[in-house]
């Protein structure tokens, strides 16, 4: 006689509504609490990404964030600083199918009260202008140069072709704010087109698919072809997130590599959230990365000292030769990825001063 066991696993949600229900309910209700300003950024962020990527979820499926919604004007009221996540949530609620007029008497609340003039960053005061003009709302009226320096510091293409995570994360919300999240053309020069693709080696080269995510999206809104091999890692990359139920969703986890993995899934391919999703909560975890290629890269660059060269031609074998066999294979994709840019790209990330080659000699 056998004894059966039987196994509690989790199953798979399959009706659309459903799986968008428990992936807002996820955030909603099973990583952290409302009072956590880290609350309001994930729940915006998921709204976000279903907003922007015109996926219905359905009205059952925003059910819960309806208590939410219900006490936004008091908690506006109450937290002024996050105005911004506030009102994010609470437009793209309604713009998503929650019944409701709230956003439009908040986002009249937040010009009279002169909220986005509080803010320093050029990139938040662009984030306001465009989350009032959802509700037809002008902000910072007099700042009739906010759009031109922008512009000014996405076009400076030197400055991506340099590691700075901060920075080519501010130029994809550049051009995420400037197209309206793909509904209008951006109008990048040719210069700031030429720093989404030094930014997106970079991350490349960095194996980092959650900032290569964004920038494929900006590249997709502003009509520029995707290289080939970064769609490649891409796709490899959202096919090995592990989506869990149950489990321990209060430690840190790459929620937001997957989010935005499935929205540059959804964007450029029309198919986002296609893997597991679970009742209840939920972590989401990416495959584990190795060495940085980029890293040795900027190592092996920096040891080179005097011998140093900005020629990628000139350079090839030298650099080829002191990495390891992985690291060749992603530098030498990363350069066939984008032919007619990754000559100028390395010459600026070599930071060689000028000189060719390298010298030869002492």
């Amino acid at each position: 006689m056998s004894n059966v066991v039987k196994l509690n696993v989790p199953s798979r949600l399959t009706d659309d509504e459903a799986r968008y229900g428990a992936l807002v309910a996820t955030f909603a209700r099973h990583r952290r609490a409302e009072d956590d300003v880290f609350w309001l950024k994930e729940n915006a962020e998921i709204l976000n990404v279903l907003e922007s990527a015109a996926i219905s979820p359905g009205r059952e499926a925003l059910t819960a964030l309806s208590g939410f919604y219900d006490s936004v004007a008091s908690r506006l009221s109450f937290f002024p600083q996050y105005y911004r996540f506030i009102l994010s949530i609470a437009l793209d609620l309604e713009d998503l199918g929650l019944p409701g007029q709230t956003a439009e008497a908040l986002c009249a609340r937040v010009a009279d009260e002169g909220l986005p003039e509080a803010e320093l960053s050029d990139l938040q005061r662009l984030e306001a202008r465009r989350l009032l003009a959802r509700r037809g709302i002008v902000a910072l009226p007099r700042d009739g140069g906010l759009e031109e320096r922008l512009r000014d510091f996405a076009a400076r293409c030197s400055t991506f072709a340099i590691p700075n995570k901060k920075a080519a994360y501010e130029l994809t919300h550049i051009v995420f704010y400037l197209s309206e999240y793909g509904r209008r053309d951006p109008r990048l020069s040719e210069a700031a087109e030429t720093s989404l693709v030094y930014a997106g080696t970079l991350a490349f080269l960095d194996r980092n698919a959650d900032l290569l995510s964004e920038i494929a999206i900006a590249m997709h809104y502003a009509d520029i072809q995707v290289p080939q091999p970064w769609v490649e890692f891409l796709d490899n990359a959202l096919n090995a997130m592990r989506v869990t139920a149950h489990s321990d969703s209060h430690r840190m986890d790459d929620y937001h590599e997957y989010l935005v993995a499935n929205w540059r899934s959804a964007t450029c391919r029309g198919a986002g959230f296609s893997g597991p999703i679970y009742s209840g909560a939920m972590r989401f975890d990416a495959a584990p990365r190795g060495t940085s290629p980029l890293r040795e890269l900027s190592e092996c660059l920096f040891l080179l000292g005097a011998n140093r060269g900005d020629d990628w031609h000139g350079m090839r074998q030298t650099v080829g030769e002191l990495l390891s066999p992985e690291a060749r294979v992603v530098l030498h994709e990363a350069a066939a990825a984008v032919p007619a840019q990754f000559e100028a790209f390395f010459a600026r990330f070599a930071r060689a001063e000028g000189r060719g080659a390298g010298r030869s000699g002492p």
